[in-house]
This record gives structure tokens, sequence and C-alpha cells, in this order.
């Protein structure tokens, strides 16, 4: 198991932490990959120890939005519902492909999917707004079959991956309830992962591979990474952030996936100019409209 302390896992965990911060991106679609692609974490290792580390830290940022009034308590319970067996069930499902290098590599392909559906919930939650409606969080209609099926998916993908509890639910619910506010969303969202990522992190404490060093290394940098992070983020411009960790997913996925280096290049740069262009178009649209409203 080595030295109780990566000092090189303690730095990049606390520059992970910091984008975290920043973008209020969950850290399992950016930790997790850094720890395989950079420290040669095996990739069940890589999950378990980043699960337990979130089910630490989730709960403090949960108190916070608690005493803030920003939780729908209602939510929560529809989504944990759904998301917590469904956690529990995913590490079952990782075993289910076997053991040694059939299980890694089943983790690998997972994390890799999961991360291109981060990219593509990044880019929704870019489409629709991160503005949020005006409601009050208490007072939003719950509808419970649509949020009981957000949290399985969303349980079922963290469990098996430990991406998609601060990536992929929290872009469901903004499609599911457009009425919520942002600080709203981001607080049900962080309020359900407590439970959702608590049973995740048990399922892999009993079968998967926990590693104590790499859960102390990740949480020694993460901590003071995603303070910095928030304390910054009331300044830094979040658009050019979030649109550069798009692009840092995608490379990621992609190489998760075996997609080799050329091929890579090529992908990412196309997503990098589809992206300007709708840029470009959705800018020129708004000042068309801005205009129109000028003209008496």
């Amino acid at each position: 198991m080595g030295t109780l302390i990566d000092f090189p896992l303690v730095v990049g965990s606390f520059l992970v932490a910091i984008i975290v911060g920043l973008t209020g991106m969950g850290g399992g679609a950016l930790m997790t990959p850094m720890m395989m692609l950079f420290f040669n974490v095996p990739p069940l290792a890589a999950v378990s120890s980043d699960l337990v580390a979130s089910a630490i830290m989730k709960p403090v940022g949960g108190v916070v939005h608690l005493r803030r009034g920003t939780v729908n308590l209602r939510l929560v319970g529809w989504l944990c519902l759904g998301s917590v067996p469904a956690a529990f069930s995913g590490v079952f499902l990782v075993r289910a492909f076997g053991e040694g290098a059939a299980v890694q590599q089943a983790v690998k392909t997972a994390l890799g999917i999961a991360l291109l559906l981060a990219v593509a919930g990044l880019a929704l939650k870019a489409w629709l707004g991160d503005k949020g409606g005006s409601s009050s969080a208490r007072d939003i209609v719950v509808r419970p079959i649509p949020t009981v099926l957000v949290g399985t998916v969303g349980g079922l993908v963290v469990g098996v991956s430990s991406v998609g509890s601060g990536s992929l639910i929290i872009v469901a619910l903004l499609a599911l309830y457009p009425a919520l506010k942002a600080n709203q969303l981001v607080g049900t969202d962080l309020v359900q992962a407590v439970p959702l990522v608590s049973a995740a992190a048990l399922g892999h404490l009993f079968f998967g591979d926990f590693q104590l060093d790499l859960t102390v290394s990740l949480l020694l940098g993460s901590i003071p990474g995603v303070y910095l992070g928030a304390r910054v983020s009331a300044w830094a411009p979040n658009g050019p952030i979030r649109a550069l960790l798009a692009v840092v997913l995608l490379a990621s996925a992609l190489k998760l996936l075996g997609v080799g280096n050329t091929a890579t290049l090529w992908i990412v740069g196309g997503a990098v100019l589809l992206g300007g262009a709708g840029l470009m178009v959705a800018a020129r649209s708004s000042r068309r409209s801005e205009d129109r409203l000028r003209v008496p």
C-alpha cells in the first residue's frame, strides 16, 4: 500500500479540487480520471477511494445549504428512493463482470462513458442556462416518478464510476425543475448526494478495492482546494472555465475508452470548433434580439 500520504497525489487533488470549487462540477468526474491517467491507480481502487473521500466531504456543504433553506427535502427524498439502492447495487454490477483485469476494464469503460455523459450534461446546462428560475425551493411541485428514475440512473452511474452525483443529476434536475433557482438546484443536489455517495462508498468498502492511503491523500489536497476554488468563484469567469473543463473531460473520456492520440486530437479539435461556432451563433442571436427590443 506504500506510505500513508502520497504527496504528488495531494498536490494533484488540490489542483483538481480548485476546479471543482470554481465550477461546482462533481469531483468524481475529475478526481477519478486524474488518479487513473496520471498516477496509474487501478480503476476500481480510484473509484472506491474517491467515493469514500466524497462521503466524508459532502455532508459539510449539505449542512450549509440546509441552514440557508436552499434544499427541497421532498425532492431529496424521492431522489434518494431511487439513488441509494441503485448506488449500492452498482458495486454488484461491477463485480458481475468478474475479477482481476476484467472488472478493472469494466470500471474503466464505465467511467469513460460516464464522462461523455458529463460533457453532454455540461453542454445541456449551458444551453438551458445557469440562472434557473425564481421559485422558492418549498414551492416546487415534485414529480415523483421522473425524479425516482433520475435518482436510480444517477445512483447506478455513481456506484459504478463515482461520476454523476454533481455532474449528471444536477443537469437532470435543471431540466425537470427549471423554476428552481441555481442555489436551490445546487443545495438540493448536494444534500441528496450525501446518502447517495455514502451508499456507493459502503458498497465499495465491502466489495471494492478501497485504499486508505489514496483516500487520506485525496482529503488532504481536496479540502483546501475546494475552499480556495469556492472563494475565487465569486469573481472568476465561469463560462470559459466550464468550456475548458468540458474539453478536459472529453479528452479524458476518449483516453479511458482506448481512443488513440491522433483520433483524440481530431475529435477534441472538432468539438472545440463546433462549440465555438455554436457560441458565435448564440451571441449573434442574442444581439439581434437586443436590437429588436431597442427599436421603438
